[in-house]
């Protein structure tokens, strides 16, 4: 991993990669970097906690292998499985060869042999660090699921009975996110540095709008993160983030507008809202009159 001089060295980086970071959250990818210590991201969705991960990745040059969380996740999802298919094939391949000359315990050993290991996400990491390792939206998972990270987050190492102990190099930077859909375990979070990611700033906004969509005009950009800043003060039951904000100023810029008006405002609220009642709740409040 490159040895970022700074915190303002680390924004700059991810600033080429496309990502505006503020100062709280470089300083918390810094300092990650420099301790070789998780870092753990919540917020609101929407916000950039995912676009971090690929942003780092990409500034540092390495892979990012993402570990996409959800309700029912288990270890053999996450860490490792064993290809059955292909054990069962060479097992046949070499009963046919051997004619019977290997033992049982023999062909036993050969089977639960790393070839035939399919490696997860997790285990993926730990073999293929140096890498950005993202385990997105823990919060989905099980509170099962959170004692499988424990080991990978300490440890920087993966336990396969049959093989052992699997353990990196070097260790790879690891990206957790949670929506904060539940409180995720305080065990989890005592390996990690937290740092908690806002909705960015009207004026930050419109910088992130011009810098995902080049040739955005300025203007029409900042009527966008002025909207959309709006209706985050509305009692909407899903907020926008700056995914939402990024389409908008996309969709205006596809109808050839310059101006956000209330008529145009409410003819696109579907490109950045995603619920009927918000939809209505929202029209009629924003765009130039």
């Amino acid at each position: 991993m490159p040895d970022f001089e700074s915190p303002a060295a680390l924004a700059a980086g991810l600033a080429d990669a496309g990502y505006l970071a503020d100062e709280g959250l470089a300083m918390a990818g810094f300092l990650a970097l420099r301790l070789h210590r998780p870092i753990f991201l919540e917020g609101d969705a929407g916000v950039g906690k995912t676009a971090f991960a690929a942003a780092l990745a990409e500034t540092a040059g390495v892979e990012l292998i993402r570990l996409q969380c959800y309700e029912g996740l288990d270890a053999s999802h996450a860490l490792y499985d064993w290809d059955f298919a292909r054990q069962v094939l060479h097992l046949r391949a070499v009963e046919t060869a051997a004619h019977g000359a290997l033992s049982a315990e023999e062909l036993e050993a050969d089977l639960y042999h790393r070839r035939f290991l399919l490696a997860r996400p997790l285990l993926r990491a730990i073999e293929r660090a140096p890498c950005v390792l993202l385990v997105d939206e823990v919060d989905r998972a099980d509170d099962e699921f959170e004692a499988y990270l424990l080991e990978v987050l300490a440890d920087a190492a993966v336990t396969v009975p049959e093989l052992g102990t699997i353990t990196a190099e070097v260790p790879p930077v690891v990206v957790v996110t949670s929506n904060r859909t539940r409180e995720v375990h305080d065990a989890l979070k005592r390996r990690c540095l937290y740092h908690w990611v806002g909705h960015p700033t009207p004026e930050r906004e419109t910088a992130i709008l011009r810098r995902r969509l080049p040739g955005l005009d300025e203007r029409l950009a900042a009527q966008v993160a002025a909207a959309t800043a709006h209706l985050r003060t509305l009692d909407l039951v899903k907020p926008p983030g700056v995914a939402e904000a990024i389409d908008w100023a996309a969709a205006l810029r596809a109808l050839a507008a310059d101006t956000l008006t209330a008529g145009l405002a409410d003819a696109t609220l579907g490109v950045v809202l995603k619920v009927r009642e918000d939809i209505e709740l929202a029209a009629g409040t924003v765009g130039a009159r």
